[in-house]
């Protein structure tokens, strides 16, 4: 095998580990290399919960909840171990109104309760780090039933992925 990764077809870092590096739409969809896509986001940065509520409600209010997913999967990968079941449920819930806005109403009403499941169990009653986790549940599973409902002929069922963003700290 002769060439660069790329020239093989494969993206590669130095170390060898896969790197998709083609561009990405705003719902984190691949797009054709050398298309201009939307920035990605650095994988692996650490930061605090409050910084992940941030930059994550940010990323979601701006309907790009495919990369919201990715700030969450660094917070439970960097973090305290007793808080990984919040974090990966978050991520599922970034994900589920992904695959809503992309079309895949059935793949997004099961991670959007997966995720509700996830934050509910770990976390009961709870506002840790103020995020909402009843409100947001509840979130998550209305719009997974109405991602359940029968299609309308013409309609995406999440024609807004900004539009259904949740509110991730509870409104006071």
């Amino acid at each position: 095998m002769n060439g660069t990764p790329r020239e093989r077809g494969r993206d590669r870092d130095a170390e060898g580990r896969a790197r998709n590096a083609r561009p990405r739409d705003g719902l984190g969809r691949p797009l054709p290399y050398g298309v201009e896509g939307v920035p990605r986001q650095p994988e692996g940065v650490v930061r605090g919960p409050a910084e992940t509520v941030r930059e994550a409600q940010r990323l979601l209010d701006a309907g790009m909840p495919f990369h919201a997913h990715e700030v969450f999967e660094d917070a439970w990968k960097s973090g305290p171990e007793e808080q990984r079941e919040l974090w990966q449920g978050l991520a599922q819930l970034a994900v589920g109104l992904t695959h809503g806005a992309r079309g895949n109403a059935a793949g997004g009403a099961r991670l959007l309760r997966r995720g509700a499941d996830r934050i509910e169990t770990g976390w009961p009653g709870a506002e840790p780090y103020g995020i909402d986790v009843a409100g947001l549940a509840g979130w998550a599973r209305d719009l997974a039933a109405r991602l359940e409902r029968p299609p309308v002929a013409g309609r995406t069922p999440v024609p807004d992925a900004a539009a259904e963003a949740p509110r991730l700290l509870r409104e006071r």
